[in-house]
């Protein structure tokens, strides 16, 4: 069973959430109202998954010392770094989604999402997944590709293929998307998957997509 934390000043939104994963198998283990709340709660819960708003203040009042949403993402990142972070956020705007993704986040849903589709990204986001909501994954890549303006001399040789999957999964794509996409067998994609992660020496899919989409490798 995936566990999760949601994290939202807004008590009836937190409230609904929490219920709708739990009806959908998914153990609750905490619900925070703000960031700072987050960090003292998570050495206990130990979730598989953070569901993290990126502005607190407008619901119940915040800590005055919390941090933002991209900051708490940051530092759950860099404390436990086997539990991964969804951003959940009425915001859709470029600052935000890069913000997100620059502070470690797996993904980024906006609020307007339905139940299935924050079920299914809470689930894909467990099993490793980059989601974003349909849109925001192409902000982001633009915005690097226009970051990564210097030549690097650092960047491992890939071959021409894995170069393919790696832009696949920048997308959030699956494994079997991706294979459909480049009319390849699943475990094709992912021997690619694996050589991408050795060359470069990272650990699992969200690390190969932040590192394509911050190496300017992704489309």
């Amino acid at each position: 069973m995936i566990r999760v934390m949601v994290v939202d000043d807004h008590p009836i939104w937190r409230a609904g959430v929490a219920r709708d994963l739990g009806e959908r198998g998914f153990d609750v283990v905490a619900t925070a109202v703000d960031g700072a709340a987050a960090l003292r709660i998570i050495p206990a819960a130990r979730p598989d998954v953070v569901l993290m708003d990126l502005h607190f203040g407008s619901g119940e009042p915040a800590g005055l010392s919390s941090p933002s949403g991209a900051e708490t993402t940051g530092r759950i990142i860099d404390g436990w770094p086997d539990t991964r972070v969804l951003v959940l956020s009425a915001s859709g705007a470029h600052a935000d989604v890069l913000a997100a993704v620059q502070a470690g986040a797996s993904g980024y849903l906006v609020k307007s999402a339905s139940v299935e589709e924050l079920v299914d990204a809470v689930r894909r986001t467990a099993e490793g997944d980059a989601v974003f909501t349909p849109g925001l994954a192409g902000l982001v890549l633009g915005e690097y590709r226009r970051m990564a303006r210097q030549p690097r001399s650092d960047v491992p040789t890939l071959t021409e293929r894995e170069t393919e999957v790696l832009r696949q999964v920048a997308t959030g794509r699956t494994a079997r998307q991706i294979a459909d996409a480049l009319v390849i067998s699943h475990r094709t994609v992912e021997n690619h998957v694996q050589s991408a992660l050795r060359k470069l020496q990272l650990h699992n899919r969200v690390e190969l997509a932040r590192y394509a989409i911050e190496h300017g490798l992704a489309e």
